[in-house]
């Protein structure tokens, strides 16, 4: 079967199957929002199962959940309320509207880059015709935020907030709750995994782009000053890298991550260990290594809280998509929320060698007059003067306690001296190394790499390969028929497979045996069991393996073992 009409057979399928499907269909349905059917819903399970196992396999990193309304100036310090913007053009004839890069993607290699000015420029220059209308008479570009506003409380006395437009907002706000966790030592990190929410302008392509989709991502915390410097060696595999076309590697690569790092494609150690995990990831469940690369942001192009950031993309029917995006924040978001907050909870400590002494000016507090004015309080006001690194020109002055809570200081209540003070250490604020995954978008391309289509006597035959770690189920059990004892016995050997720890099975005693198998392979089950009259007579039962149709007969015991240590093809 040829690859025309492809992209349709695949979207018939996952439909057909309850794989992937429009949401709200009986009401005609909502671009850009999608269903997960019953098949489906196990795959993305598996999916996200399998990359929390990943990344909690490196220690130092733990699962945490908040919430996805978000209150307003957390986005506003984290710069999503003036930045998180894509541009849009609207068709002067059908008022139709478009992101204004998608227009140029055949005929510029990096649009989102682009200016709005660029943006119309080009737009004029290449006549692009409106995808709806088809003539070529354009607004100017203008900027959207993409973010979905809501309320938080009823009437007046309501809160604005948005639905979050990634988890790592909720995980920033968790730093004090990490640093106490990790006993005050860095690296560490955090993951989430959930909902996110981009109000796309013009959402299409499926899967690849949605208004509420799924993301998994990790915040790892570091010391700038030393930064975690794994062995890369453990990765000997060549990947296409395509670094900053407008730095001096520019062009196509294909090199080791530690061959990258060592020739400065890859600047940040710990960048390029997260983008050698990324890889075995994404190998691990299933994406094909041929269709992986990785490619930086060019200047221009970089997020505003990112110092470097590399895009994994993949390639298949919608041709090469960023499904995975490593960056270094540096101290972008720790600091911003420091300084909008007041909170002194966002920064790390870093311990010298040996002791350190200085002479500096500081603010010795009064006992006699702190500790009546600020009563409970006394105490934490006390500490944080004590770790003031910069002492205002004049009183009074606000001092920010570490709960996040403001006292004013007056002159009666400190003295100003200078002293020779020992320092064991120093605060700083930590960089943050993130891996951000679209889950939604690697399912889609797990999908489309493992589909196939062959013949079969005759005839044109489905095939999902799937690998088994997140197939909807691990085997499916086949009575030959549903009659003489042989579903009885499928049923039992069925239920004896669910009870297997981290094993998933489905039965299926509907229509021809043919026909099942058919529909296990269409979803990606890789081993079928068969039931037959045999079996009711010495115990044993047909194993069929998906990929190439072989089988082999074995008995009940053996098999189940097998599905235990995950051996099942040594039986052939």
């Amino acid at each position: 079967m040829g690859n025309e009409g492809r992209l349709g057979r695949l979207n018939s399928l996952l439909r057909r199957r309850g794989v992937v499907l429009p949401s709200y269909e009986i009401y005609g349905g909502v671009s850009g929002l999608i269903d997960y059917g019953p098949v489906g819903a196990r795959i993305k399970r598996r999916v996200i199962d399998a990359w929390i196992d990943h990344w909690s396999s490196i220690g130092g990193v733990v699962e945490v959940d908040s919430p996805t309304i978000t209150p307003k100036p957390v986005l506003v310090a984290s710069g999503h309320v003036d930045e998180f913007n894509d541009h849009m053009s609207e068709c002067s004839s059908c008022n139709a509207v478009f992101r204004s890069d998608h227009l140029l993607k055949d005929v510029h290699e990096n649009p989102d880059s682009l200016k709005a000015p660029e943006l119309d420029k080009m737009i004029a220059q290449s006549a692009i015709a409106c995808p709806s209308c088809g003539k070529s008479e354009w607004g100017d570009a203008s900027p959207m935020n993409l973010m979905f506003p809501t309320r938080i409380g009823a009437t007046r006395g309501g809160r604005d907030a948005y639905m979050r437009p990634e988890t790592a907002q909720g995980m920033f706000m968790l730093y004090p709750a990490l640093f106490r966790h990790f006993r005050q030592k860095l690296p560490f990190g955090a993951m989430q995994t959930g909902k996110g929410f981009r109000n796309e302008i013009s959402p299409r392509q499926g899967m690849i782009r949605l208004r509420e989709f799924n993301m998994a991502e990790l915040e790892y915390f570091i010391d700038p000053e030393d930064p975690p410097t794994p062995d890369l060696g453990e990765w000997g595999s060549s990947v296409s890298l395509l670094p900053d076309p407008e730095g001096p590697h520019a062009g196509e690569h294909s090199l080791t991550f530690s061959e990258a790092l060592d020739s400065g494609i890859v600047k940040h150690p710990t960048v390029a260990w997260f983008l050698a995990l990324t890889w075995e990831f994404l190998v691990h469940v299933g994406v094909n290594p041929e269709r992986i690369r990785f490619r930086q942001h060019a200047s221009t192009e970089m997020a505003h809280y990112a110092d470097d950031c590399w895009d994994c993309e993949l390639s298949g029917e919608h041709g090469w998509v960023e499904a995975v995006g490593i960056a270094n924040r540096t101290c972008h978001d720790l600091l911003s929320h420091e300084e909008h907050s007041g909170s002194k909870l966002l920064r790390g400590w870093r311990q010298f060698d040996s002791p350190r002494t200085e002479t500096r000016d500081v603010l010795a507090p009064k006992g006699a007059v702190i500790g009546p004015a600020f009563k409970d309080e006394a105490g934490a006001v006390t500490k944080a003067l004590s770790e003031l690194t910069e002492i205002p020109d004049s009183l009074p002055f606000v001092l920010h306690l570490a709960d996040g809570s403001k006292v004013e200081i007056t002159g009666e209540m400190v003295t100003r001296k200078n002293e020779e003070v020992t320092l064991h250490g120093e605060y700083f604020t930590p960089h943050v190394i993130e891996p951000a995954f679209g889950i939604d978008r690697i399912i889609w391309h797990i999908l489309d790499h493992g589909y196939s289509e062959i013949e079969k006597e005759g005839g044109e035959y489905t095939i999902l390969g799937l690998k088994q770690t997140v197939a909807p189920f691990d085997v499916v059990t086949l009575p030959l028929f549903d009659k003489d004892g042989m579903g009885d016995l499928a049923r039992r050997i069925s239920s004896r497979i669910d009870s297997l720890p981290g094993i998933q099975g489905d039965m299926d005693s509907s229509r021809s045996i043919g026909r099942r198998y058919a529909r296990a392979d269409e979803i990606g089950v890789p081993w079928a069991i068969t039931v037959d009259h045999a079996s009711l007579e010495d115990g044993t039962v047909t194993v069929r393996r998906r990929d190439d149709q072989a089988q082999v007969r074995t008995e009940v015991e053996s098999l189940l073992s097998h599905l235990s240590s995950g051996s099942v093809g040594d039986l052939f």
